[in-house]
């Protein structure tokens, strides 16, 4: 993203003695990059104790290694190095932003603990949580990137909704994975969201088609038997094809953004801005 806005750079002030404010424009930009994986991987180790997971992309999670407390400590330690990180910055707006993508995060996770069935059986619902949960962080990074290269708002906000429609087509084949995948290829286990009273996309749907998985769902999936019921109901439906189609319909929004981008005919730019066109097709296709 950061080379697909490099139309303008503008001058930064220069660093003090004992100032850490980065010396270029690129080195700024790549600590959002580095600010956003922290941030990234911190609330992966707090989803995995949440989830009490004993898989994480493969291999054992850090809490069924080294137990929860050590799992959230880590967790705590990735952030507050992002903060600090952060911090060096000097920007006030992309602070702002980024303390926002963490209170989203926390925000997502209290919406998914949710018991209410009004709220839980509502797409509006579920798409604010997936916002909340994975496309904020992409979307706020990626409008950070812009600011911190002085673009206009507009610009700015193209940005913002090139990484919020492309967080919001990835989590939603991530949902349908989870039906479709298998513990190898996820590196986690199959059905997990489900199993953990989770309603994600596929499942909302297929309640559209058949409205007695109503009460199914409501009295929850500790049962085996539910699981297997649901199941049933989703293979009838077309829950999964109609996940996958908006999560299409989301992708092309995201690679339209990049489209009414500034023109530009410098060929690391028109590069890049093809490197993001071709990632919302790769979010699309992948199985793991």
């Amino acid at each position: 993203m950061a080379t697909a806005l490099s139309v303008r750079i503008p001058e930064l002030p220069p660093a003090g003695v004992g100032d850490t404010l980065p010396t270029d424009l690129r080195t700024s930009q790549q600590r959002i990059a580095e600010i956003t994986e922290m941030i990234h991987v911190a609330s992966l180790l707090h989803d995995d104790v949440l989830d009490d997971a004993d898989k994480r992309r493969g291999i054992c999670s850090l809490n069924a290694v080294m137990g929860n407390k050590l799992a959230v400590l880590a967790g705590d330690f990735l952030l507050s190095r992002a903060c600090v990180s952060l911090a060096s910055l000097k920007n006030t707006e992309v602070v702002t932003l980024i303390a926002t993508v963490v209170e989203n995060l926390v925000t997502g996770e209290t919406m998914q603990l949710t018991t209410a069935s009004k709220q839980r059986f509502s797409m509006d619902y579920y798409m604010q949580k997936t916002y909340n949960k994975t496309a904020s962080l992409i979307s706020n990074s990626c409008k950070s990137i812009a600011i911190l290269a002085g673009h206009t708002a507009e610009v700015a906000m193209l940005a913002f909704e090139y990484g919020k429609n492309l967080g919001l087509a990835f989590q939603l084949i991530d949902d349908v994975l989870d039906f479709t995948g298998t513990s190898a290829s996820l590196g986690k286990g199959s059905l997990s969201d489900i199993r953990h009273g989770i309603i994600t996309a596929p499942i909302l749907f297929a309640m559209e088609e058949f409205p007695e998985l109503h009460a199914v769902v409501d009295q929850g999936f500790k049962n085996p038997a539910n699981v297997d019921i649901a199941l049933g109901f989703l293979g009838k439906s077309s829950g999964i094809q109609r996940t996958k189609e908006l999560a299409m319909k989301h992708a092309n929004l995201a690679a339209q953004v990049i489209e009414s981008l500034p023109e530009s005919d410098d060929a690391n730019v028109i590069r890049s801005r093809q490197a993001l066109i071709d990632l919302t097709q790769r979010v699309l296709t992948r199985n793991k």
